[in-house]
C-alpha cells in the first residue's frame, strides 16, 4: 500500500490523495457477477424518495461468499481485486474442486496463500470456523448473526470483532464501535481483520469524483426560497429564524433548554 499525493497542477487534484494497492488490473470473474440496477433514489412511480442520489457510473455486483460453506475443501488465493460496491478489497479463491468464489480480503492474506472452512479448523488468517472453537481476544470478521445466515458483522475495510466472553451456548462479541452482541456459539466467523484499513485516508479532491460515485449536490435550506424549505427566504443572509428542521418541518436537532 502506497499513499500518493498528486502535484497541484490543477485545482481539482490539489488536495487529492490516492492509494495504490497491488490489485488485479484486468477483467474480473464475470461468472460471479451481475448487472446492478440503479434507481437514482426514485421509487416505482419515478418520484424521488431519497434525495442527493443519481448520476453514477455503471457497475456490476460481484457475488461475495459470505457463507463459506465449502467445508474441508482447500482454497488458494488467485488474485486480489477492487470491488466498486464496497470499501474493502475482495479475493478470488480457487478451490480444489475447480470452483471459484469471491471473499472479503482479510489483512495479511496474499496471493497463493491457502484457506479452508469447517466447523473446526486451525486458527489461521482467512480460515472460517465456529465461534465455539475461537479463543477470547482473537480478531475476527464476517461474523454470522444466526447459524447459516452468512457473515453480517465486520465486513467493511479495517473492521473486526473480538470475543470477550462465552456462556453455555452463547458468546458475546464486541464490534469495533464498542457495541456488544450476544449470538450462538455455532455461528461462523473468519479469522483476522478486514484489509484496506487505509481507505479513510483517501481524498477525492473534487466534486466530480463524488458525482461518479452517485452523490448529487446538497443545497442548504437557508439558500432556498420559502416555498422550497422552511429555512428559506428572508432579507439578505438569514440563519433561518427557527430551530433546525428538515424540508418537511421535522426537528433535526433537539431543542436547546433555556438555563
Amino acid at each position: 500500500m502506497v499513499l500518493f499525493k498528486f502535484k497541484p497542477t490543477t485545482s481539482g487534484i490539489r488536495n487529492k490523495v490516492k492509494i495504490f494497492n497491488n490489485l488485479y488490473k484486468f477483467k474480473f470473474f464475470k461468472k460471479n457477477s451481475k448487472i446492478l440496477r440503479f434507481s437514482a433514489g426514485r421509487n416505482n412511480k419515478g418520484v424521488i424518495s431519497v434525495r442527493h442520489i443519481g448520476g453514477r457510473l455503471k457497475r456490476k455486483y460481484r457475488y461475495i461468499d459470505f457463507f463459506r460453506n465449502k467445508d474441508n475443501i482447500l482454497g488458494v488465493v488467485e488474485r486480489v481485486e477492487y470491488d466498486p460496491n464496497r470499501n474493502s478489497n475482495i479475493l478470488l479463491v480457487l478451490y480444489s474442486d475447480g470452483e471459484r468464489r469471491y471473499i472479503i480480503s482479510p489483512k495479511n492474506l496474499f496471493i497463493s496463500n491457502t484457506i479452508i472452512s469447517a466447523p473446526q479448523t486451525p486458527l489461521k488468517i482467512g480460515n472460517t470456523l465456529c465461534l465455539k472453537y475461537i479463543p477470547l481476544g482473537i480478531k475476527i470478521h464476517c461474523v454470522e448473526s444466526k447459524p447459516g445466515k452468512g457473515g453480517v458483522y465486520s465486513r467493511a475495510a479495517g473492521s473486526y470483532c473480538v470475543i470477550i466472553s462465552n456462556f453455555y451456548d452463547k458468546v458475546i462479541i464486541m464490534l469495533k464501535s464498542g457495541l456488544l452482541k450476544k449470538i450462538s456459539f455455532m455461528c461462523r466467523a473468519t479469522i483476522g481483520e478486514v484489509g484496506n484499513s487505509e481507505h479513510f485516508l483517501i481524498k477525492l479532491g473534487k466534486a466530480g469524483c463524488k458525482r461518479h460515485l452517485g452523490v448529487r449536490p446538497t443545497v442548504r435550506g437557508v439558500a432556498m426560497n420559502p416555498v422550497d424549505h422552511p429555512h428559506g427566504g428572508g432579507e439578505g443572509k438569514s440563519s433561518g429564524g427557527r430551530d433546525p428542521v428538515s424540508p418537511w418541518g421535522k426537528l433535526s436537532k433537539p431543542l436547546k433548554k433555556n438555563v
